[in-house]
């Protein structure tokens, strides 16, 4: 075996990752430090500029500030005030200092120790700036402020404000200090050059200690343990394993738990010599169990139909089967047949046990039905023939649960026996699936001499039978719950009226949704058969985007089926205003403001000759039957705006129906042709 080189040895990773690791405590530390070092300079530098605010407010006479603003005169007690206020400045070593009084506007400046200023008049008034607008409406009220940072044309600047109150308690004027932060801006670059040094330093003194202890204390023992490894394995491959101990040869013996690793594989070396040896005897066995195993699945696969559709000439009923086993072979089954041509045999079992004997004996049983069921009789006739003749030499004692029906196609009566087995589910046409629950007879082949019960039932046009084995409804979750009737029926009514291909499949992904990881005991069969009848409802369908434009695509469709039945032009042109009106109202709200998709469905059947005509969107849930009728008797310009059209709908058709299902509008109107 080739010796793999190592790209990225696991020392190198473990230094990366103790750099890392340094790296973010660090930066971690530099930033906690910078912000706790930029809030107390902030604090001192306001602290210093509040004090320098309350020495300016002691030489302002509050009181005189409005009369100054009002007069816009300067006297020597002014001219006296501001030359005080620029000795403050001198001597606080501040900006600016500057005076003003806020108002919805902006500021009104009473006093500036800006020399750039001095030729504004008194009482200039300025706009607010960014950092003062947001303040303005607490200026207003003369509140508290806190103190503003901005860089504008003046450079970095921290501007403490403070209320001047006149002797009536009112708000006279803002003192307003400006602070030059560019030496703090300095420091705090200062500072975090050094802390980033600092963390350079630590970050490399850590990464070459770690470098150093993991390589000798890590990656050399495990560098041996995979070179010895991979030689155990080139003479294994090779042929050349003569039971040298390869490990044993090794000199690890640190305490830790690369100690136990390696005493781990010398122990894995000594058993793994004498399992190999057994392991070419185990395997060709397990080749020829497996073979066989395959053999014998498909065969049973190849007994029950799988031939979908089973029967293409016949158009009074659909049906479709399924058979997951949970081992190789299993002990479910299931069988239809014609008996003749107006007579079918719908057979679902379940064997006890699972594997290889409830194989045989599913097979024995499957066969000793069918060719009771094509000699005639009912079910429990036959039922009961099966189980004297299963009875005999059943030293395994195994037995099958059994439901037999033999449905006559002409009229979808039929009779039905079931021997211990599930309740089979029925669904009426356009409703939803329920159980059918009935008294059980017993298992076939439990004893001899058994009678079995039947009772009748009957399929009319559009109904649909699903039966199914309890590996249905007790497949198991990881948390050992079963998915049970409930989830079954639920998986079955998502969509109800589908075809028996589609609906078996939406029941198999419920279960395998529910099961998840959690292994499949039992064998999961199913079968749904679809009943027709003689005179089948002929079914077309549309799926188009719900667009205005898309309106003389949709009439073409309808039209279309309509001539085929020869329809009077009275009502097609009744069954045309009204496809109108509901897909133009589908395009105009249901998605609005976006765009989906309608589907119209036409159905149509004989003896009355009659069509409906559903549509079928996912938009906004609406019910247009819900609107009360306008009143015709009024004026058009008296009655409410909207419903007329759907009033006339309701007039010109024989039937309408709404509902909201599985997220969809479903309307649909019926009209005798």
């Amino acid at each position: 075996m080739k010796k793999e080189k190592i790209k990225f040895p696991l020392s190198r990773k473990i230094s990366f990752m103790a750099i890392a690791l340094a790296l973010c405590l660090s930066i971690q530390m530099i930033v906690f430090n910078y912000l706790n070092y930029k809030e107390e300079m902030f604090e001192h530098f306001e602290h210093d500029g509040r004090k320098v605010c309350i020495g300016v407010a002691a030489r302002i006479n509050a009181d005189q500030i409005a009369h100054y603003l009002e007069t816009g005169e300067k006297d020597a007690a002014y001219h006296e005030a501001y030359t005080n206020i620029c000795n403050i400045q001198r001597n606080a070593g501040v900006e600016f200092i500057y005076i003003f009084k806020p108002d919805a506007d902006g500021v009104i400046y009473f006093m500036d120790t800006d020399p750039t200023e001095t030729s504004f008049p008194l009482g200039y008034h300025g706009s607010y700036d960014d950092g003062f607008r947001e303040n303005s409406e607490k200026m207003l009220r003369g509140e508290e402020v806190k103190p503003i940072v901005s860089d504008g044309e003046y450079g970095w600047l921290m501007t403490v404000l403070m209320p001047m109150k006149d002797s009536q308690g009112q708000l006279a004027a803002y003192v307003a200090v400006d602070i030059d932060m560019d030496e703090v801006l300095e420091d705090l670059q200062t500072f975090a050059n050094r802390m980033f040094l600092l963390m350079a330093i630590f970050t490399a003194f850590a990464a070459l200690f770690d470098y150093y202890i993991t390589k000798r204390t890590l990656a050399d023992p495990i560098i041996k343990l995979a070179e010895a490894a991979g030689q155990l394995v080139e003479e294994e491959q090779s042929g050349t394993n003569n039971g040298t101990a390869i490990f044993e040869k090794l000199t690890i013996r640190s305490c830790d738990e690369l100690g136990a690793l390696y005493r781990s594989l010398t122990h894995m070396e000594r058993d793994m010599n004498a399992y190999i040896r057994d392991l070419v005897t185990v395997t060709a066995e397990k080749e020829r169990i497996g073979t066989e195993l395959s053999i014998a699945t498909q065969i049973q696969a190849d007994m029950l139909p799988r031939v979908f559709p089973p029967f293409p000439e016949r158009h009074d009923f659909d049906i479709y089967a399924t058979m997951t086993p949970a081992k190789e072979v299993g002990g479910d089954f299931y069988d239809f047949f014609l008996i003749d041509d107006d007579h079918l045999g719908l057979v679902m079992a379940d064997v006890s046990g699972k594997g290889v004997p409830a194989a045989l004996f599913m097979v024995n049983a499957k066969t000793l039905i069918k060719n009771r069921a094509m000699m005639g009789g009912g079910p429990a006739e036959i039922l009961h023939y099966v189980n004297e003749q299963l009875c005999q030499g059943n030293e395994a004692e195994l037995f099958v649960t059994v439901w037999l029906a033999i449905v006559e196609l002409s009229t979808g009566k039929g009779l039905a026996a079931n021997a211990g087995h599930e309740h089979p589910a029925i669904r009426r046409a356009d409703g939803k699936y329920e159980l059918v629950v009935y008294r059980h007879s017993p298992a076939v082949a439990v004893m001899e001499g058994i009678r079995f019960r039947e009772h009748s039932f009957e399929l009319h046009p559009g109904d649909s039978l699903f039966v199914y084995t309890d590996g249905v409804t007790e497949a198991t979750d990881e948390n050992n719950q079963l998915f049970g009737t409930d989830r079954m029926l639920a998986g079955l009514n998502i969509r109800p009226g589908a075809d028996p291909q589609t609906l078996l499949r939406n029941v198999k992904l419920e279960i395998d949704a529910f099961v998840g990881s959690a292994p499949q005991f039992d064998d999961i069969t199913m079968m749904c058969l679809q009943y027709t009848g003689s005179e089948a409802k002929k079914m077309r369908e549309l799926t188009i985007e719900a667009k205005i434009e898309n309106l003389d695509e949709v009439l073409a469709f309808v039209d279309g089926q309509l001539e085929e039945l020869d329809c009077s032009m009275k009502a097609q042109m009744q069954i045309d205003v009204a496809v109108e009106e509901i897909f133009v109202n589908i395009a105009s709200y249901a998605y609005t403001p976006g765009v989906g998709s309608a589907t119209v469905r036409f159905e149509s059947s004989q003896d009355p000759a009659a069509v409906t005509i559903t549509f079928i969107d996912r938009g906004v849930p609406y019910d247009p039957l819900r609107k009360e009728d306008p009143d015709v008797s009024l004026s058009a310009e008296e009655r409410d705006i909207g419903g007329l059209g759907i009033f006339m709908v309701k007039k010109t058709m024989d039937d309408m129906r709404y509902e909201y299902r599985d997220e969809q509008n479903i309307l649909s109107i019926s009209k005798t042709i």
